[in-house]
């Protein structure tokens, strides 16, 4: 395995150019096979649990979902707290910032985004919640495409761009999931639903991130500043797809509940409520 490992590392670093040495050693970061044998994993998880749970009944998981998404609501804040405030105190240009000309800025930002590559392990919970509590319909292509890829994409990032403008999606992204998992968290007690005002909200929030990342990252792009353009690119890419992805799922829901589209109904994240009630009420997410 050692063999194998150092082959492929050899190969994708004649590919990628050389590693950013200040994330040497972290875990999970030396070698891409562990991060690629936790997303076979999911996909296996993904494929087989359904069938497991075929003949069986929904199991209940409202305690360990409050737990699970209290965690990540605190984790997210944290996230997009540190990132906020190193940034602002570390006077990052919005438009464009490189790799290395920032200090201990960079160093905050780069310890952040290892959090940030790691909690994408942590959410492959939310399909095996939708698994365990036979809520199917909720594994959408888009949920599977968007959870299996973020891990692979941030083991790259991490190795060679960990910090610098990379900061910006993570930092929207983590503000997202604060809205998010604390609603979904909350909802999981009846008496609190009704007050959970922000709902509504998340949707429209997902897709304004997406595009204020594109933008943002096009503005690196018009006015560069060492950050690796091909990285810069492929980040377009991707939120462009994501743009796509949603856009077509929230038409494709507008059709079919015109009356019904809400955050639910896109995030497919319907952790809160009851197996009997989700199917009901409740239809897809993003993140």
């Amino acid at each position: 395995m050692e063999a194998f490992n150092r082959k492929l590392n050899t190969y994708i670093d004649s590919w990628m150019g050389p590693r950013d040495e200040r994330v040497q050693g972290w875990l999970l970061l030396d070698n891409y096979p562990p991060t690629f044998a936790l997303t076979l994993m999911y996909l296996l998880i993904v494929w087989l649990g359904p069938k497991y749970m075929r003949h069986r009944q929904p199991v209940s998981c409202q305690g360990l979902l409050v737990l699970y998404n209290l965690a990540l609501t605190l984790l997210s804040f944290y996230m997009f707290y540190e990132m906020v405030s190193a940034v602002w105190q570390g006077g990052y240009n919005f438009y464009c910032q490189d790799t290395h000309s920032a200090g201990e800025t960079d160093t905050k930002i780069i310890n952040v985004l290892w959090w940030y590559y790691f909690s994408k392990v942590i959410e492959f919970m939310d399909t095996f919640f939708f698994i365990l509590r036979k809520n199917n319909h909720q594994i959408t292509f888009l949920h599977i495409y968007h959870h299996a890829s973020m891990l692979n994409i941030w083991w790259f990032v991490m190795n060679w761009v960990p910090c610098g403008h990379s900061y910006f999606g993570a930092s929207l992204n983590s503000f997202i999931h604060v809205l998010m998992y604390s609603y979904y968290g909350l909802s999981a007690v009846p008496a609190i639903r009704p007050y959970l005002w922000w709902k509504k909200y998340i949707t429209q929030g997902q897709l304004i991130q997406f595009f204020l990342t594109m933008y943002q990252t096009i503005c690196a792009v018009i006015w560069p500043c060492g950050f690796p353009r091909g990285w810069l690119f492929f980040q377009i890419f991707y939120m462009a797809s994501l743009i796509a992805f949603f856009s077509n799922f929230y038409i494709q829901v507008s059709k079919s509940h015109p009356n019904n589209v809400s955050v639910d109904s896109l995030n497919g994240h319907a952790n809160g409520v009851t197996p009997t009630e989700t199917i009901t009420h409740r239809k897809v997410r993003v993140d």
